[in-house]
């Protein structure tokens, strides 16, 4: 007999964040199917090869977050989605050694079998669902058809975010052909710079508590930060020579104007409600803002300003000292680090963030080997 799920909870804004509605989606599993005591989803970054842990619900109380690992590392799971085929693991203890961080975290929590489902959209892969028991043999016979349809709100469920995500992309690339954003950065320093948000966020997570949602949410939303320039005039946003004061305020004007943009687009979307929409506004609203109330449009100080924006600001300064440009030549990494370490010091940047990009230089020169600069 077909299961009967209410949908009231998963409305179509999406208005919980991912987290609660997989909580609330487990309590729905567990109702029907007690022996499923985890699920979670891991995405698939395609940019980087990289799987990351991303939203979970389970009955521990140190879930697995802020892992990642490249797909290549992951045979098993590589193969999975090479073939478009789901797996049933009977009992994880049978499993040959040695085991991987992912085996061996389950085991040491008492998980017992497994059942994952690569996720797919128009066979692009989105990444994987993991279900898991305490009980071995948990999920042979009928148990994953039953569970077919949480496969299917899961899917849409980061759909949602993929969408938002893909208009945001969208957003860019419109942007890019645009003569007004003649001037806006290639699509390589879009990918270092949001490379160099997700290395600070994973590196300040455990002191500013934040969770994977968030960060793959701010690693997906930060090209988007200068998007307000399709506003302003190529006069001035092409001016070789310095800006006059009246051009000044008219260039920092952008950032109210990309708020308002994406305030119009996401209204025509019918996205206003989406909670991780914030996230998305705090970056373009306050990429300019710096700590001690000298950035602007509004001069916000300290805790006023988003965390999303802090994170932003630190990886967009550091790009653009970093990158050549006709009327400079690259800082290096030493020396744009410096800067940085400069600015925290005077009080205009966050130092958990500084502290953080410049104690991964290693990852920061590979992304800049991997997107266009020498390091």
């Amino acid at each position: 007999m077909q299961e009967q799920v209410s949908y009231e909870h998963l409305d179509e804004d999406g208005g919980n964040s991912l987290n609660e509605q997989m909580r609330w989606l487990h309590a729905q599993v567990r109702h029907h199917h007690p022996q499923v005591h985890r699920i979670a989803i891991a995405l698939y970054d395609a940019r980087h090869g990289l799987l990351k842990t991303y939203v979970n619900s389970s009955d521990v109380t140190d879930p697995l977050a802020l892992y990642e690992r490249p797909l290549s590392e992951v045979p098993s799971l590589a193969e999975l989605a090479s073939r478009h085929e789901t797996r049933v693991i009977h009992d994880l203890t049978q499993l040959p050694a040695p085991h991987g961080e992912h085996t061996l975290w389950l085991l040491g929590r008492g998980y017992r079998s497994s059942y994952t489902v690569p996720l797919y959209q128009s066979g692009t892969l989105l990444g994987f669902l993991f279900f898991d028991s305490r009980k071995p043999g948990a999920f042979d016979g009928r148990l994953p058809e039953d569970l077919q349809i949480y496969v299917q709100l899961c899917r849409l469920s980061v759909l949602n975010v993929f969408n938002l995500s893909h208009a945001v992309e969208g957003m860019v690339k419109v942007a890019r052909g645009l003569a007004h954003l003649r001037d806006i950065e290639t699509g390589r320093h879009l990918d270092r710079m949001s490379s160099y948000v997700r290395l600070i966020a994973q590196r300040v997570a455990r002191h500013y508590r934040l969770d994977d949602e968030f960060i793959e949410h701010l690693y997906l939303f930060s090209p988007l930060h200068d998007i307000g320039k399709v506003g302003i005039p190529d006069s001035i946003l092409l001016k070789p020579g310095r800006l006059t004061d009246p051009e000044r305020l008219q260039m920092q004007a952008h950032v109210d104007l990309g708020v308002k943009l994406i305030d119009e687009v996401m209204q025509e979307a019918g996205l206003v409600a989406t909670p991780y929409l914030a996230i998305l506004r705090n970056i373009v609203g306050g990429h300019h803002e710096l700590l001690d109330g000298s950035g602007y449009p509004r001069g916000l100080r300290g805790d006023d300003i988003p965390m999303e924006a802090r994170i932003v600001t630190i990886a967009d300064i550091f790009d653009a000292l970093t990158a050549e440009r006709p009327y400079k030549r690259p800082w290096s990494n030493d020396e744009a680090l410096a800067e940085l370490g400069r600015m925290s010091t005077a009080g205009q940047l966050d130092a958990h963030c500084v502290s953080a990009l410049a104690s991964c230089i290693g990852e920061v020169s590979a992304i800049q080997r991997r997107f266009g600069l020498s390091g």
